[in-house]
């Protein structure tokens, strides 16, 4: 018994040395590192939205009307402009189409691929009003093109990627005809980016004297309302030949 007594205490002193029960002992592996914190702009940016759904036309309307012509239809999951019949220089029950909602100081990214020698564009910063026929009238572009073959390929501020008719991309990485492009929008209350299959292509101000000049120097001078906004609606275009858009999706950046 008096064996025992002394006993106790030694082991209960070992299991202590040892750590107890539950304890991680010095051999355990070490806890992983917390994630490094986030930045200013993640923090304020918000959760992504899709203005897409896959299956439907949801929370787009032809520019200027109701609903979204029979053109534009869905196939495999992407927007596609059917070009099977013209109607002038776009697709029969087609036309420019717009998102439902405006946006202001966002990060929109979305898939484009276009067909052979074809034209398009993403127009964003649209006033859409009735005195506006059309988004270009307001809304500057970011170019869709097949530069292989298509006729503006030779102007050097109209090809893919570019701020159409004024900047051109600082370097060339678009993908040919019928394959898909990444592509990036960065618009802000005085900034916006073009971003092109990971690259940083177009940086520019969007407000202020610098803009104006550019404007002034550009097939959009006479146009008084364009580019005057930093936030509006967002444009996929009929430019009468087969685009087709998936993947299309926006978040907040700050207030």
């Amino acid at each position: 018994m008096q064996i025992k007594q002394l006993l106790l205490p030694a082991a209960l002193l070992l299991l202590a040395a040892c750590g107890g029960p539950g304890t991680a002992s010095t051999d355990s592996p070490a806890a992983p590192a917390s994630a490094p914190p986030l930045t200013p702009t993640e923090k304020k940016a918000g959760d992504w939205t899709p203005l897409f759904n896959g299956t439907d036309l949801s929370g787009w309307h032809t520019y200027g009307k109701e609903g979204v012509g029979a053109a534009w239809k869905i196939d495999d999951g992407a927007i596609h402009l059917d070009v099977a019949n013209k109607e002038g220089w776009q697709a029969e029950g087609g036309g420019d189409i717009v998102t439902d909602k405006a946006y202001a100081n966002y990060e929109l990214e979305l898939e484009w691929k276009i067909g052979e020698c074809g034209n398009s564009g993403v127009i964003y910063n649209i006033v859409e009003l009735d005195e506006y026929d059309y988004p270009w009238l307001t809304g500057p572009e970011m170019q869709v093109l097949d530069n292989k073959c298509h006729p503006d390929a030779k102007i050097k501020t109209h090809r893919a990627g570019d701020l159409y008719d004024f900047i051109s991309v600082a370097e060339e990485n678009v993908k040919p005809a019928g394959e898909w492009n990444m592509a990036k929008l960065v618009v802000t209350d005085g900034k916006v980016e073009h971003w092109l299959n990971g690259k940083k292509q177009v940086e520019y101000v969007n407000k202020g004297p610098e803009w104006e000049a550019m404007i002034d120097k550009s097939k959009f001078k006479d146009f008084d309302a364009f580019g005057m906004s930093t936030s509006g609606k967002i444009s996929l275009q009929d430019h009468g030949d087969a685009v087709w858009y998936r993947n299309i999706r926006i978040r907040q950046l700050g207030e």
